[in-house]
């Protein structure tokens, strides 16, 4: 496609790079010592998210997902380990298929509500593969297609959103300092 036929990118800018794994106590301990982190831990689960799909259909599925910002503003790293016995995810399917490595790119989408989100993804050939509603009021979505061989995600924040209290810090330390301060 010639540069002049290009379209205009909605995806806006860039806010989180994903890393799935088998063992996200591992891969943390590997990535801390990039100087990465420190991490705050959270689950994702049926109790804490709400519309939770998987390619369509109804899907409760767990998975414990981890955050580090590089720095105020920019780009967030990820770490999602999908949990056994949970109901099906994107995740297992790229472990399974691909094994542990870059999963997705999470784009701000310039702010447009979520459902405009859809319908640009939908009008050039993605599909919705895996979504959710944490806590309420953070929704997100992964849209894949064939002819990328990648997945991207969009997420929703609301105004003065801010990080809540996580289930567990990497290192533990991060999280004594924190309650310190």
């Amino acid at each position: 496609m010639a540069a002049s036929a290009l379209t205009p990118s909605f995806l806006g800018k860039p806010i989180e790079i994903c890393i799935v794994t088998r063992d996200y106590h591992r891969t943390l301990t590997g990535l801390s010592t990039l100087g990465i982190g420190p991490w705050r831990i959270y689950t994702c689960s049926p109790t804490n998210t709400t519309q939770q799909t998987y390619r369509s259909r109804p899907s409760a599925f767990t998975i414990k997902f981890c955050f580090a910002e590089l720095s105020p503003g920019g780009i967030v790293y990820e770490v999602i380990q999908p949990m056994p016995g949970s109901g099906p995810t994107i995740f297992e399917e790229f472990l399974e298929q691909k094994g542990e490595g870059v999963h997705h790119i999470a784009y701000d989408c310039n702010g447009v509500p979520m459902e405009e989100r859809v319908r640009l993804f939908r009008e050039r050939g993605f599909e919705c593969v895996q979504g959710g509603k944490w806590r309420g009021d953070n929704e997100f979505i992964f849209f894949e297609s064939e002819e990328t061989g990648t997945c991207f995600e969009t997420i929703t924040f609301e105004e003065g959103w801010e990080y809540p209290e996580p289930d567990e810090w990497f290192p533990v330390e991060a999280g004594l300092e924190k309650k310190s301060n």
